[in-house]
């Protein structure tokens, strides 16, 4: 495999690959990056986040090496100078984010590269061949597909709830408020730095509004829901985990009892390993290096009335979403081989 754009989440996507003990098995053997070696090398070793990289982290004079695994680094600004073919891949991981519609990705198709996995939305339904949250669509991918979206970290942590209380109670109606941590479209201090006017200012000093493509997102996902949902967000002066407020009005009369109830079994059953539960006073920093693609706090549920509710998610926006990825990563491989 390679990975395309190595900043956050696609660091994180190489050091899930090895503390999940994978890095044998699904082998990186490229890194488009347009940064120095010495910096990716450097950055892939220590994390101000996740901390020091849990192996062996070392390079040569084009190469990053890790545990004894040689990864060729190359620094192109665009899909046909890296020679993808030559590699003899099976998956190239897009985290740059530079490429959303059905033209630019069928760039790296083209290329040389048989299978897309991109850290971000397709700007349509249209421009990939699938949009997956793992646990919720993945068994649709059969193997066939060229371009696939892991959706965003916000829509891998709404989904699988929305999914749940949608197919038990019913959901009339769905506010999903995002509360996230900084990020690298900020500035540390004011600076003509965006187009969003508000993302000009400093990302340590304020909270500060933001678009949002979430409620798209779950309606892609939840075609039921059409219509049915708006989201906005909000961005942090926190550097990792974030939150989401979501306020429900369902079909069915329910206790605040009774929704943690049904979570906290969907944690523990059908849904392990993606949800988890909790009802002790939290803080974010709780969750930094949570692998879970949503942790529902039952202890900030809340009901107004019969059928309205309000839900408390907690979610490490970059180690849960990148820790899904590799999730995608084995089942899509697995069915294409398996083809």
């Amino acid at each position: 495999m390679a990975i395309n754009g190595y900043g956050r989440i696609g660091r994180c996507y190489l050091r899930a690959l090895h503390e999940a003990g994978l890095a044998d098995r699904f082998r990186i053997v490229a890194i488009n990056e347009p940064s120095d070696l010495a910096g990716i090398t450097y950055l892939t070793r220590f994390d101000s986040t996740h901390g020091r990289f849990p192996g062996v982290v070392d390079r040569t004079e084009r190469e990053l090496v890790v545990d004894g695994h040689a990864i060729t680094v190359t620094h192109a600004s665009t899909p046909e100078e890296v020679h993808w073919r030559q590699l003899d891949l099976d998956l190239v991981v897009e985290c740059s984010g530079r490429y959303g519609s059905r033209g630019a990705l069928q760039r790296f198709i083209d290329a040389g590269c048989p299978r897309l996995l991109l850290s971000h939305p397709g700007n349509g339904a249209e421009d990939v061949d699938a949009t997956v949250v793992f646990g919720v669509n993945h068994d649709q991918l059969d193997g066939s597909e060229h371009l696939v979206s892991n959706a965003s970290c916000t829509t891998n942590a709404v989904i699988p709830v929305l999914e749940c209380l949608h197919r038990e109670l019913g959901i009339e109606h769905a506010l999903l408020t995002t509360l996230h941590s900084a990020m690298n479209d900020q500035p540390l201090i004011d600076g003509y730095h965006h187009a969003d006017l508000r993302r000009t200012r400093s990302a340590m000093q304020s909270i500060i509004p933001v678009s949002t493509g979430l409620a798209r997102g779950v309606e892609r996902l939840l075609p039921a829901l059409a219509g049915r949902v708006q989201a906005k967000a909000i961005r942090v002066p926190t550097h990792n985990v974030s939150a989401i407020d979501m306020v429900l009005t369902l079909s069915r009369d329910v206790s605040a009892e009774a929704i943690n109830r049904l979570l906290r079994e969907s944690a523990a059953g059908p849904q392990r390993g993606l949800l988890a539960w909790s009802d002790e006073a939290h803080a974010s920093i709780d969750f930094n290096h949570d692998p879970h693609s949503a942790i529902l706090d039952g202890s900030q549920t809340r009901t107004i009335g019969p059928r309205m509710v309000n839900l408390m998610i907690w979610f490490d926006n970059e180690w849960g979403f990148a820790s899904r990825m590799v999730d995608v990563t084995r089942h899509w491989l697995g069915a294409a081989f398996a083809r």
